[in-house]
């Protein structure tokens, strides 16, 4: 079964093509077509500039897709597209261009919750490593941070998320007020890199050992926890973001020079060490076996460390995706649309894009 699935929640353009053989899924194509250069003048993503560029590049794509997968539309069994939820603009070019594409070739239409997207990236191992729900998956992009149960390839329930703030976003702002170009997680992961092996050197647990450093107990940087202090799942990342910006402000004001990858390590544990300790909360609530890391902020390695070593602590299995498939893309849009597919959750041409998170 091929799957034609289009992504355009905010500032990539993806167009693939999944196949279903037996128990496993095979990526035939992925074409992602970015817009990092153009929205780094700006520091951030603008939404119209955004919706412009979909449609610019979302029919060239989809030829590329095709090609690369060395099928037509002939071939295409159903057309799957993100429909919610991310900028208003950037979402309804890809549902009007799928809606239109799936008329046109008599296809069925599906669509596909952003979110469940990212989560079904850990459904494209080709080997068959992959979670059997029920498991937790954690999702963590510039936009979502988000803890949920996933109780079958095509139900999933929100059970903690942020109240403000996002963990990516957060990395972007504080990035940016440091120098690190948007977006700032791949410089803001080896910025902290190097603060933790200046704090503890090369070692395997490097963060269990960051907290009893003389780094971190000195004072120099306190920062809070965005981990809420009550018995639900949720975070609250505008108290760290605030409470490094105003020590950076201290910094200049001051007239010092900040120590930014140490600086960079404290910040980065502590949004670290937040997360674990809810995903933690979680598998004992759940009595879960399996947990999952999804979305962009997935690619960062301290967190996927973290994570890793936590799933050993508590005897739990953890998947997390290639690095490759962490940003938006259309293979995950594709694999979950195969799920959705299955369940008959079918749209017709009423289908409209919403900005707004649709799982409970």
């Amino acid at each position: 079964m091929n799957i034609l699935a289009f992504e355009s929640s905010c500032d990539e353009t993806s167009a693939s093509v999944v196949c279903r053989e037996g128990e496993r899924f095979i990526v035939k194509s992925n074409i992602i077509a970015s817009q990092v250069d153009t929205h780094r003048l700006y520091g951030g993503v603008v939404p119209e500039i955004a919706s412009r560029a979909h449609i610019e590049a979302i029919s060239s794509i989809t030829y590329e897709a095709l090609q690369t997968a060395e099928v037509t539309m002939e071939d295409i069994d159903a057309v799957a597209v993100t429909a919610n939820p991310g900028l208003i603009g950037a979402l309804l070019v890809g549902v009007n261009f799928a809606k239109a594409l799936a008329l046109a070739n008599g296809k069925p239409l599906v669509a596909v919750d952003h979110i469940k997207g990212h989560i079904a990236t850990c459904y494209l191992d080709e080997d068959g490593n992959v979670p059997t729900p029920p498991f937790i998956a954690l999702t963590v992009s510039g936009g979502h941070t988000g803890i949920y149960l996933v109780e079958s390839y095509s139900k999933v329930r929100l059970v903690g998320s942020t109240r403000d703030d996002a963990i990516g976003e957060s990395f972007d702002k504080i990035g940016r007020i440091i120098g690190i170009p948007y977006p700032a997680g791949k410089g803001f992961d080896s910025l902290s890199a190097e603060g933790f092996y200046e704090a503890v050197g090369e070692c395997d647990d490097y963060l269990a050992k960051y907290k009893k450093s003389a780094d971190y107990k000195s004072g120099e940087f306190t920062l809070p926890s965005p981990a809420v202090k009550d018995d639900t799942l949720d975070f609250s990342f505008s108290g760290l973001k605030t409470a490094a910006i105003n020590l950076l402000h201290r910094y200049e004001q001051l007239g010092i020079e900040l120590p930014r990858a140490k600086f960079a390590a404290r910040y980065t544990f502590e949004a670290v060490e937040a997360v674990a300790k809810k995903m933690d909360a979680a598998i004992d609530r759940y009595g879960v076996s399996e947990i999952a890391l999804c979305g962009g902020v997935a690619a960062n390695s301290h967190l996927r460390h973290r994570l890793s070593a936590l799933a050993k602590k508590k005897g739990v299995k953890l998947y997390t995706p290639p690095i490759a498939l962490c940003g938006d893309n259309g293979a995950m849009i594709g694999a979950q649309g195969y799920y959705e597919y299955m369940e008959g959750h079918f749209a017709d041409s009423s289908l409209n894009a919403s900005a707004q998170d649709g799982i409970d």
